[in-house]
């Protein structure tokens, strides 16, 4: 199948399924595609027992393209941009001390949590897990790609649960930045399990993650702030080169990170927050959002819902050699670090809004609310999908494991969210 066919395949199913979630399931777009998707993988199995050339030609469809790569270096820029001009920037600014600690105490406290959880668990004899080979260094990787919430799902629940617009933009700037901090803290610990953890330095790592986020933060902010003046130059007066530019501007940050090294993921988000912003100093009520027009705007929503839509597809075929491999044996340890990923995700927020709440006013049961709302998506899948095949065995237990939590937390804290911010 060539690429067009599988373009028009998956476009197609992200139609159907949408329409099908629209008429009949009725439920949040992430939640119905989620299920939807479940069912597609199901089916295909259940096909292929009746006709293996079926279940071959399914899988053969996730082997033409890597989904790892896809999604970080294609659709996670173009979606975290949609997200980021969508987010209230000034109240994001007046409240940048408490989503930035969220996010990088967040993660890392996660990440070494859940990892040190894991590889505990996995030394105990009742798992009969030890003999996957899995060191620490791999059981951090795994704390490191399952810490960070996906900004596509969140944002996507927030809009609908009419919470006030601090509480929201506390929960949609957190689950953006957390994204960046979680890839880095990722690639920081490939490096150090590519380097081998007897060759890596305290000053080399931390270089390393410096790199990563400064760079990406200051691309950012450069590529915005020439987005700005372009926008400004053009005064609204041709929409369709604006929409250009954005494209163009977006897919252009990620190559230049690629060159120096940077988070390409930071980087879009930040320039996404440099569109957004208000640029005319004599009426602040004039900001880029009137500059470009609601067309703009509305192109990117759309963007945003179609690529949406096709990472569940995809998200769905890509789970279908796991489902084949799936030992029943492994269903306790998925319990127990469902657990553990809700828990350490609960300790990282409470912590920074405990010690916020000083000086700081919260709503009631914001932690709560942005514990419950962690959702975990595409990213993690892909992160996992990304791991090294020097990993062993060990490789297929955290696919497992992430598509456990992916799972859970869609469906589970995503359809009981409501009722608990209510």
């Amino acid at each position: 199948m060539n690429f067009l066919e599988l373009a028009t395949l998956l476009l197609l199913l992200a139609s159907l399924f949408s329409i099908i979630n629209l008429r009949l399931l009725k439920l949040p777009q992430t939640i119905g595609l989620m299920v939807l998707a479940i069912f597609l993988s199901a089916g295909v199995l259940i096909a292929g027992q009746i006709s293996p050339g079926f279940l071959s030609f399914a899988t053969s469809l996730t082997e033409e393209f890597d989904f790892s790569v896809l999604l970080i270096d294609v659709m996670l820029p173009f979606l975290l941009f949609a997200g980021a001009i969508s987010v209230n920037v000034h109240e994001l600014l007046k409240d940048k001390l408490t989503i930035l600690l969220l996010a990088s105490f967040g993660v890392i406290f996660s990440t070494f949590a859940v990892g040190t959880g894991l590889f505990w668990l996995i030394e105990q004899p009742l798992f009969g897990l030890s003999e996957l080979g899995l060191t620490y260094v791999d059981c951090l990787l795994f704390g490191s790609l399952i810490a960070p919430t996906d900004p596509i799902a969140v944002l996507a629940m927030v809009k609908k649960m009419n919470l006030s617009s601090v509480t929201e933009t506390r929960i949609a700037g957190e689950s953006l930045f957390n994204d960046g901090i979680g890839v880095v803290v990722f690639l920081t610990l490939l490096n150090v399990k590519a380097e081998g953890i007897d060759n890596t330095t305290i000053q080399s790592v931390g270089s390393l993650f410096a790199t990563e986020v400064v760079g990406g933060i200051v691309l950012g902010a450069v590529m915005g702030f020439l987005g700005m003046k372009l926008v400004k130059y053009i005064e609204n007066e041709h929409v369709e080169l604006e929409v250009l530019i954005t494209l163009s501007l977006v897919l252009l940050v990620p190559v230049i990170s690629h060159i120096f090294h940077f988070s390409a993921v930071l980087g879009v988000v930040v320039m996404g927050l440099f569109l957004n912003q208000n640029i005319d100093g004599d009426d602040k009520q004039e900001g880029v959002q009137k500059v470009m027009g609601d067309y703009v705007y509305k192109f990117w929503h759309l963007l945003d819902e179609t690529l949406n839509a096709i990472l569940f597809i995809l998200i769905g075929l890509e789970i279908i050699p796991i489902l084949q491999n799936f030992d029943i044996s492994y269903l306790l340890i998925v319990i127990i670090v469902i657990f553990l990923v809700v828990v350490s995700r609960g300790i990282g927020v409470f912590l920074p809004i405990k010690i916020l709440s000083i000086k700081k006013s919260f709503e009631k049961n914001t932690a709560l609310i942005i514990t419950w709302g962690g959702l975990r998506g595409g990213l993690s899948i892909a992160l996992a999908l990304n791991l090294p095949d020097s990993i062993g065995d060990g490789k297929d237990l955290i696919l497992i494991l992430t598509y456990g939590v992916v799972l859970f937390t869609i469906l589970v804290q995503g359809l009981t969210l409501k009722k608990i911010v209510k």
